[in-house]
């Protein structure tokens, strides 16, 4: 990477909101799982990397929208957890029975909420 990329880059992550933050890694956990869902003939490690990504990316989502200085409302906060409820219990499906087409929600969940973050819903 030429150093004035570097620059930018690191100017990129200094001036993005949290929300901005947030969406660019669900956007990066979609990216990681919708590459595995069209590379299905050629499962290998790309599939478990994945799932780990996204698992700890909504792991430390739960953890924030749970979390009692967390500042959205109570309502907010409990529809973010019910979804991080059953990405996880997804993600345990699929490690245990990798299905394709099962992909597909969590890159939906992962897509419309970056999407919610942005202001692009």
């Amino acid at each position: 990477m030429s150093t004035a990329a570097q620059a930018y880059a690191k100017t990129a992550r200094t001036t993005a909101s949290p929300r901005e933050i947030e969406a660019q890694a669900l956007l990066k956990a979609a990216n990681k799982l919708q590459h595995v869902m069209l590379n299905w003939d050629h499962p290998d490690t790309d599939f478990a990397e994945a799932l780990l990504f996204n698992r700890k990316l909504w792991s430390i989502l739960l953890s924030a929208v749970t979390s009692d200085d967390n500042p959205q409302t109570l309502e907010v906060r409990q529809s973010v957890a019910n979804i991080g409820t059953f990405v996880l219990t997804q993600t345990a499906e699929l490690q245990l029975n990798p299905q394709p087409e099962k992909l597909k929600s969590l890159i939906d969940i992962n897509c419309n909420l970056a999407a919610g973050l942005s202001g692009r819903a």
